[in-house]
């Protein structure tokens, strides 16, 4: 079946596609009609058409007169003979405004770290961002690379496998120790790669429960990656919320300092009662499992006291114990 021609670009479309075209063209020290129109999608007929008009394009100079340095110009025997399009004289663009070398800087140590995320798998596109931000300055970009923080750092061999993993296709195999200190043997397609503060969680879909999972990377170990292709990817599955709650998940009640109520929003549910007394707040959180709400109120010492039940009171109870026993 013929492809159906393209219809003719509408005014405003033109002005669009002349303005990322001309980027493109200079991007390109010399391209063919067929791969600007592959590029664009559209009939190369209207790539011959854009170039004629861009040859006629420019800003007049002092004399308020077109010159022939003020209009772009291009090489018009291997455009005629040979279908190529190579722009000889460029004018307008250098005038446009440029990042500052700082500004470039900052934007290149993100694209780093994007970089370094599983996710963010088309590492190609990312590269070639930096190097025309590199480029495009309006001077030289210092050298610049991202270092992790310590924890990041010492998950790097987990972010390496998980990376090889995605890039592959492959399902990602680990031991994995959950919260209540059972350790199992998990596959997973790996989906994304969050942190929350200092911890950083693998996104996956387990192939032990069939659902979406959440792996911290602290309690991965002997990760390999399998010959077995991935069947879900993230634009396949919903991911639910980072902390999602669960109908198993477990009630506490506590009083807080009214200043660290913001900090603990993720473990409020909604509709909790809060009664507010003598500058501290009693309400309600939800946490899956005791060993969590240990870890939880351990970050906030003197700030948050367990109230009910009490078996949540004396698992962090014999918890503190447990450590100051250590400093004896």
């Amino acid at each position: 079946m013929d492809r159906p021609k393209p219809q003719p670009f509408q005014a405003r479309d033109k002005l669009a596609f002349l303005l990322a075209l001309v980027p493109y063209l200079m991007d390109h020290d010399r391209v063919t009609v067929t791969e600007a129109a592959a590029h664009f999608a559209v009939d190369p007929e209207q790539i011959r058409d854009a170039v004629n008009l861009i040859a006629v394009s420019g800003l007049p100079g002092d004399t308020s007169a077109y010159q022939h340095d003020d209009l772009f110009d291009i090489d018009w025997d291997a455009f005629e003979n040979d279908d190529e399009i190579v722009i000889t004289n460029r004018v307008a663009i250098d005038d446009s405004p440029r990042f500052s070398a700082r500004e470039a800087s900052a934007l290149i140590m993100g694209l780093e770290y994007l970089s370094a995320l599983p996710e963010y798998a088309d590492r190609g596109a990312i590269t070639s961002l930096k190097t025309k931000l590199s480029r495009g300055t309006s001077g030289a970009v210092a050298p610049v690379s991202v270092s992790g923080s310590q924890s990041i750092d010492s998950l790097a061999p987990s972010l390496q496998l998980i990376r090889e993993s995605v890039d592959a296709g492959l399902q990602l195999e680990f031991d994995y120790l959950n919260a209540r200190g059972d350790r199992e043997r998990r596959r997973v397609d790996a989906l994304q790669v969050e942190s929350i503060d200092a911890d950083w969680y693998l996104r996956g879909w387990c192939h032990l429960r069939e659902a979406v999972r959440t792996f911290r990377l602290d309690r991965i170990s002997d990760a390999v990656v399998t010959d077995a292709p991935i069947e879900h990817r993230a634009s396949d599955v919903r991911l639910p919320e980072l902390f999602e709650a669960s109908p198993d998940d477990l009630e506490v009640v506590i009083d807080v300092e009214a200043s660290a109520m913001p900090l603990l929003a993720d473990y409020i549910p909604d509709g909790a009662r809060s009664i507010s007394e003598g500058g501290r707040i009693r309400t309600t959180l939800r946490v899956s499992h005791f060993h969590g709400l240990k870890r939880l109120i351990a970050s906030m010492p003197g700030v948050v006291t367990v109230v009910a039940p009490d078996d949540a009171r004396a698992a962090v109870a014999d918890w503190a114990a447990a450590g100051v026993a250590r400093y004896r």
